[in-house]
C-alpha cells in the first residue's frame, strides 16, 4: 500500500494540483492499492462512501492605507459546497496583521464544523503568511508573533495544507475583506473572546 503524508507536510505545489492531490489520497484510502488485483465497477460501486471531507478554506485580509481601516474576508468550501463566508471590520490595523486576523477567524470558525479525519486546504494570497505558517519564513515583528503562534494553536490537531495563490485565484476573499471595511460588520462575538483570552485585541 501507498504511504500518506499528513498535509500538513506536503511540499508546496501548483495550488491548481492541490485538490487533486488530496482526491487521489482520497481514492487510495477508499481502494488500497492491490498489484495482483484490477479494480472492477463492482468493486467501486460496493466501496465503502468516505467518512471525512475536504474543506477548502481562503482567507483575506485588506488595509487601506497601511495601517488602516481593515477587513478580513474568510470564505468556507466543504466538498465543493459553500458553508460559511465572513466579511468583518478589524479597526485600525496593518495588512499583515489583516490577514493572520483573517486566517485565525476562518480557523476558529472551521474547528467547530470539523470531523475527525477531515482534510483543510488554506489558500491565502499573502506569500508572506503561508511562508511563515509554513516554517520558510522567520517572524521577526513582535505582534506577528503573537499572531504566528495563536494560529499554530490551531492549526497543531488539523490534518492541513497551506498554499500561497495570486489575488485573482482568491477574489471570493477578497471581496469579503473589502465587504467587511465597507459595512463595519462586527467579528462574532465568539471569536473576539477568544483573541481577548489570548492578549490580543481588535
Amino acid at each position: 500500500m501507498q504511504k500518506l503524508l499528513p498535509l500538513s507536510v506536503l511540499p508546496n505545489s501548483t495550488p491548481a494540483l492541490i485538490p487533486l492531490m488530496i482526491v487521489d489520497m482520497k481514492q487510495l484510502l477508499l481502494f488500497p492499492a492491490d498489484e495482483n488485483q484490477e479494480p472492477t465497477t463492482q468493486d467501486a460501486a460496493s466501496a465503502p462512501k468516505p467518512i471525512f471531507s475536504i474543506w477548502k478554506l481562503s482567507v483575506d485580509g485588506a488595509s487601506r492605507n497601511n495601517p488602516g481601516p481593515s477587513g478580513a474576508g474568510v470564505h468556507i468550501v466543504r466538498d465543493d459546497l459553500v458553508a460559511q463566508t465572513y466579511g468583518v471590520f478589524l479597526g485600525k490595523k496593518t495588512n499583515n496583521e489583516a490577514e493572520y486576523l483573517a486566517l485565525l477567524l476562518g480557523l476558529f470558525e472551521l474547528k467547530k464544523l470539523l470531523q475527525h479525519g477531515d482534510l483543510v486546504v488554506i489558500i491565502s494570497d499573502s506569500q508572506l503568511l503561508v511562508r511563515q505558517i509554513n516554517g520558510l519564513y522567520k517572524v521577526k515583528e513582535p505582534r506577528l508573533q503573537q499572531l504566528h503562534a495563536l494560529a499554530k494553536k490551531l492549526l497543531s490537531d488539523m490534518h492541513y495544507n497551506v498554499s500561497h495563490v495570486l489575488r485573482e485565484d482568491n477574489t471570493a476573499a477578497d471581496a469579503l475583506a473589502n465587504k467587511g471595511i465597507d459595512t463595519k460588520t462586527s467579528a462574532p462575538a465568539p471569536f473576539i473572546q477568544f483573541l481577548h483570552h489570548h492578549a490580543v485585541s481588535l
